[in-house]
């Protein structure tokens, strides 16, 4: 029977990698997501073929294998990563195939440097693969171009993931969204329709993590509410999963900014045990949303908005843009105070990037404001591959490098949680960690990240610390492990990029 070697390349280091919080403060940590594509990648394989899966995040990639094929997975910032690893195996003698939500793009990209590009949902296509390369007849091009019932989606392959290496383990209820965000490259990939799993699936699913020990748990969907009526039925069965096991589970997933305005979707995910969710607010300028299509965040104020989520307990990690068609600098201004007041700690920013097959990229192209820039480039960087209409991309690049020099302070970290306590007064957050990796935590935190920081952090660690309320302490705890992370990728990597703009 054939054997498998599944890989996962690295990521170039971001905003997203946490790579201080793992470093130097996470017991045993490694990354932060383990690859799901891949777990259930091998389970679609057949029961006698020998799996193995591969995680650079993780651990080395091996220089030679007995694996007769090396699948070699990809978003776009792990492109170039991907195209060496497939022609280092394939050099060997190896059977190579690319997939991955990049190769499900662009799979031209991919046609010199793979025997075989899977392209699109996997759950149909790689059946067929496996089947004909058992025969000797594979094809260069497996591109799933129809409709995939998640319910033929099967339990992924837990047991081939070192999920103790990861901060979070993962599973997928739906795919899709309903809306028309013009930037985004969801809708390409899998449509408006959201479609999901049966509950039946997700206990299994729960079930398997629950064996192995996970705590934490990021539901990886792009909107899980995209499909309300199926996301309160999920949240109720999810509830009830909880109270049965004692709610060893805290969940986190994606959402849209609408959920604000379901009182009771909001009481369903704080019963459900959501301690989190990450909303792409994008920007709080009408003309902006308007623009790009995101008018779903236009149904209420959206300070207003993330304070009703906080009300129930629940944190926002937010996602920002710059460089919509009317940005101008002063939008720089007012996302620094949106995000103040708001008290967003985990607040993701980003240069506006054309993707390749969305809306936006299509009118770039027509309206000739395309870069020739590297267009797999990760948004969190001093990059864009649009040209402003309201600015330069050099003054967006200064103002984007400014923006992040503002927040990442130790006094501004410390007023974001404090203007989130104001209105997050019980948060359901949970570590998923023990006791004594808690303390752990916290003694590393104080001495790496706090007490290393001089007074200038340290005192509004200790104004933000709730010593009247320790049920907010994880949230506090987390948010300065957020925060001083960010800040260290900050100093390393935008602050750096810069200088040597001005060097050359």
């Amino acid at each position: 029977m054939p054997s498998l070697l599944l890989i996962n390349p690295r990521f170039p280091e971001s905003f997203w990698s946490f790579r201080w919080a793992i470093d130097h403060v996470l017991p045993g940590k490694k990354a932060v997501n383990p690859p799901l594509g891949l777990a259930t990648l091998a389970a679609l394989c057949p029961a006698l073929w020998r799996v193995e899966i591969i995680d650079e995040n993780i651990e080395p990639i091996p220089p030679t294998t007995d694996a007769d094929i090396v699948g070699v997975c990809g978003m776009g910032v792990q492109f170039e990563r991907q195209r060496e690893l497939l022609a280092h195996y394939r050099d060997q003698g190896h059977y190579v195939v690319a997939g991955g939500s990049f190769a499900s793009l662009c799979p031209d990209e991919y046609a010199a440097a793979a025997d075989t590009v899977v392209a699109g949902e996997a759950e149909y296509v790689w059946p067929e693969f496996c089947r004909d390369f058992e025969a000797g007849t594979p094809k260069p091009l497996y591109h799933e171009t129809g409709t995939v019932a998640l319910a033929d989606s099967p339990v992924p392959r837990y047991d081939l993931l070192r999920l103790g290496a990861y901060s979070n383990v993962t599973l997928q209820f739906s795919r899709g969204c309903p809306f028309r965000c013009e930037f985004c490259d969801i809708i390409v990939m899998f449509g408006r329709r959201p479609r999901v799993k049966g509950l039946d699936q997700i206990e299994k699913e729960l079930d398997q993590l629950r064996s192995f020990g996970a705590r934490s748990v990021f539901f990886v969907d792009d909107n899980l509410i995209g499909n309300p009526k199926e996301a309160k039925d999920l949240l109720r069965f999810l509830a009830e999963y909880q109270q049965r096991h004692g709610y060893m589970f805290s969940f986190g997933t994606e959402a849209s900014l609408n959920m604000a305005q379901d009182d009771e979707l909001l009481e369903l995910f704080s019963a459900a045990n959501f301690g989190w969710v990450f909303i792409g607010i994008e920007t709080t300028d009408p003309v902006g949303l308007k623009e790009t299509g995101k008018t779903q965040n236009l149904r209420e104020d959206t300070l207003t908005a993330v304070r009703r989520i906080y009300s129930h307990g629940i944190d926002v990690l937010g996602g920002f843009i710059i460089g919509f068609d009317h940005d101008t600098l002063d939008t720089f201004e007012h996302q620094y105070r949106f995000i103040t007041d708001a008290g967003i700690q985990s607040a993701m920013i980003g240069l506006l990037m054309a993707l390749p097959r969305t809306p936006l990229h299509a009118r770039m192209e027509r309206e000739g404001r395309l870069l020739p820039v590297e267009r797999h480039s990760n948004n969190t960087s001093l990059t864009t591959n649009i040209v402003p209409k309201c600015m330069t991309a050099e003054a967006m690049a200064a103002g984007y490098q400014m923006l992040y020099g503002r927040l990442l302070t130790g006094p501004e970290i410390g007023r974001r949680i404090r203007n989130k306590a104001a209105y997050l007064r019980v948060p359901v957050y949970g570590s998923g960690y023990s006791m004594g990796q808690r303390v752990g935590i916290v003694a590393r935190l104080l001495i790496r990240g706090i007490l290393s920081g001089g007074l200038s952090t340290l005192v509004p660690f200790l104004r933000s610390f709730p010593f009247l309320t320790p049920s907010r302490i994880p949230m506090v705890i987390s948010d300065w492990i957020i925060g001083l992370s960010m800040k260290a990728f900050a100093e390393r990597h935008l602050t750096g990029t810069a200088r040597r703009r001005e060097a050359d």
